[in-house]
């Protein structure tokens, strides 16, 4: 059938869209809210990129524009965070939005296998494309990501804003050293406000192997939300899949259905705010964000070695949490040193990184990621 037919049809009351992607499903959603029709949509691309264009022409129009499914799939987190928690001063948020690079983390750290060999098996499942960039680089949660933070936080859609940094360099042993130091590594996006501005990222990062979200494995996600009256809630299930998706995209087509007779003012509002009530936060920059961090380098084996590391983090007011130092490989006289610090400012981190890396005892460039408590 051709779109068009569809979305121009004046027998059609409701439009739902499932094709992903931009063009042409931008212009057929437009079209569609044009002719008077409300719409379904599972795309979160479309959303996040062009979401406040979108709902500015629904709102002009007096239709409705549902979308449930384009975050974690079956986990209706949209309808938690806009009605179930509107009592509610949300804080920040923290999930795991995207099932293919849970997969890939969880096969690595379970098994013992490379990033490279998971990502074939995970192809060959289905459960990532033949170009796996949007999942593995982090650009399909930054969607989702952009999403879940207008909603929490009233402000419009900004996915020029979200720091974004992918899977494909994390390497086993850092898994395993995770592991031994109480942490487990996911492909987080967060978003908090702090200071009336807004922090949105999304990058590998080290969580206590002691919190619920630590333990989502697998192709499933989760979202943990932290809010002024209720504190923190997590919404857990299956983020991918036909009968997952279908269940979110027949639940916002019932909605929608239930509120055809309603005045468009009485209606929960798109971005859980009414539009004169957004607030333009402005973005946090990188190098301003504050976490703890993990970094590992492949040091010299000679004694003073760690004092060298130590004295230049001291000298930038970075305080060493704690370190892991592995012994040698056989005939190897390098061996690997792991450092947690205590919160700080990224900019000092990244100070601090240059200089380890200058040291002429120090090989290849030094890892990092960042460490986060969600408490």
């Amino acid at each position: 059938t051709d779109p068009q037919t569809i979305v121009n049809d004046p027998e059609i009351a409701i439009v739902i869209e499932l094709m992903g992607g931009d063009e042409p499903a931008r212009s057929l959603v437009l079209q569609a809210i044009e002719n008077g029709k409300h719409v379904v949509t599972a795309n979160k691309a479309l959303i996040a990129l062009h979401g406040n264009e979108i709902f500015a022409a629904a709102s002009k129009q007096g239709v409705m524009v549902a979308f449930e499914a384009a975050v974690a799939g079956g986990v209706p987190i949209i309808k938690a965070i806009r009605e179930g928690l509107s009592a509610n001063r949300i804080q920040w948020l923290a999930g795991i939005i995207n099932g293919t690079g849970n997969f890939i983390l969880t096969e690595m750290r379970d098994k013992g296998r490379d990033f490279a060999d998971v990502l074939r098996e995970a192809q060959a499942l289905g459960y990532a494309e033949a170009d796996p960039t949007f999942d593995v680089e982090g650009i399909d949660a930054a969607h989702k990501l952009t999403i879940l933070a207008s909603i929490a936080f009233g402000m419009p859609l900004r996915f020029d804003a979200v720091h974004i940094e992918g899977i494909s360099s994390i390497a086993t042993e850092d898994l395993g050293y995770a592991e031994e130091l109480g942490y487990r590594i996911k492909h987080l996006g967060i978003a908090k406000v702090t200071d009336g501005a807004v922090e949105l990222r999304v990058h590998p990062t080290l969580i206590p192997e002691r919190r619920l979200i630590a333990n989502v494995n697998g192709v499933m996600n989760a979202v943990l939300v932290n809010a002024d009256a209720v504190g923190s809630t997590l919404y857990y299930g299956p983020g991918a899949g036909s009968e997952p998706t279908a269940s979110a995209v027949v639940a916002d087509v019932v909605d929608v259905v239930r509120t055809l007779t309603a005045d468009p003012e009485n209606r929960v509002p798109h971005l859980a705010f009414q539009a004169d009530a957004l607030s333009d936060l402005e973005p946090v920059a990188a190098d301003a964000f504050e976490s703890a961090y993990y970094l590992r380098m492949e040091a010299v084996d000679e004694p003073g070695v760690m004092a060298d590391v130590s004295r230049v983090l001291g000298d930038l007011g970075i305080s060493i949490e704690a370190i892991l130092q592995k012994e040698p490989a056989n005939g190897s006289t390098v061996v690997p040193i792991i450092l947690l610090t205590r919160k700080v400012r990224e900019g000092l981190v990244n100070q601090g990184i240059q200089r380890i890396e200058a040291l002429p005892t120090v090989h290849q460039p030094v890892v990092r990621m960042r460490v986060e408590t969600l408490g």
